[in-house]
């Protein structure tokens, strides 16, 4: 799954640089379809991909962390 991921951002990275340097009359085209491709593909590939197995409730900030958190920086003094 990630070299998929880094083919992707790959081809749309290229696809945004070949609009930016190449005088084309569709240079506008390809910068639109490299940007689509990140944000629409690459990103929430990427986001899948590194979340997949991690449970969300260990990262918000609820009241059980936050104690949590305050008994880790009472123990450090």
């Amino acid at each position: 799954m990630k070299y998929l991921i880094a083919f992707l951002f790959i081809i749309s990275a290229g696809l945004i640089f070949t609009g930016f340097l190449a005088d084309l009359d569709i240079s506008e085209r390809l910068i639109g379809f490299g940007v689509m491709g990140l944000f629409l593909v690459v990103f929430p590939l990427f986001s899948w991909y590194r979340w997949k197995n991690k449970n969300v409730k260990d990262y918000l900030l609820t009241k059980e962390n936050l104690d949590k958190m305050r008994e880790r920086e009472n123990q450090k003094d």
